[in-house]
């Protein structure tokens, strides 16, 4: 019977023995798994998100007393720390019109005089703008006929590229935004305004020169038929001093 007693107890001591490190092992592991997977999750993903793109250029346009329509010119620029340019037309072909504070007829440049494809850029007096990343370009726009605004940009090197990103709204004015880095892009004559050979692979979007829209169809004139209207500008990027 003694040895019966002694063989029981000593079979419950070797149970709990071997237990105990097993739930140890299973503590550490659990505490360990826990603490990586934290670090891994929150921390990983903080690092990894990409900088957000800040306004560097915004332009609302600026009508004269007289109000009415008129050729577009560096008065009727807005904002005094940007410079604007026109391509492919004499500068009197692109106009603006409009009236401030009115959203069925906004301050807005017009391409319907122009007699050939014409772009217009905007120049940061101070900065390049830097537009990788999750840069964007967001503008108030209305077209007639089968016309579209496209973004534009001038490379620090000179080359003018127009993108594939097209809106051709007709009904009413509307609000557009779009991604930098989802737009493909062709070389543009500066004169002409014409495409130029294949789409260009990595343009290097780290030193942009100006920014703007193009409108790639001659205007048909006053009333329907075939221009676009472009009011607000607002590039998102980063500002690089020129200096």
């Amino acid at each position: 019977m003694r040895n019966l007693k002694l063989l029981v107890l000593l079979g419950i001591a070797c149970s709990a023995f071997a237990q105990q490190p097993a739930a140890q092992g299973g503590a550490g592991a659990g505490a360990g798994g826990g603490r990586g997977a934290g670090r891994g999750a929150g921390g990983g993903g903080g690092r990894g998100a990409a900088a957000r793109p800040v306004l560097v250029i915004k332009e609302e346009w600026k009508q004269t007393a007289a109000g009415g329509e008129h050729a577009l010119v560096a008065e009727d620029v807005s904002n005094p720390n940007l410079d604007m340019k026109i391509y492919g037309v004499k500068p009197e072909e692109v106009l603006v019109t409009g009236t401030a504070g009115d959203e069925g007829n906004p301050v807005h440049a017009w391409t319907g005089t122009c007699s050939n494809a014409c772009a217009v850029t905007l120049k940061d007096k101070a900065n390049f703008v830097d537009l990788t990343g999750l840069a964007k370009i967001r503008w108030v726009y209305k077209v007639s006929g089968f016309h579209q605004v496209r973004p534009v940009v001038k490379l620090a090197d000179g080359t003018l590229l127009v993108g594939d990103h097209a809106d051709d709204t007709r009904a009413d004015w509307r609000l557009s935004e779009f991604n930098i880095s989802e737009v493909k892009w062709i070389r543009l004559d500066p004169d002409k305004v014409q495409t130029k050979g294949d789409v260009v692979a990595a343009p290097d979007l780290t030193k942009v020169d100006e920014v703007g829209f193009v409108d790639l169809i001659p205007g048909s004139g006053h009333g329907a038929g075939g221009w676009v209207d472009v009011g607000t500008i607002e590039v998102y990027g980063k500002a690089v001093p020129r200096s």
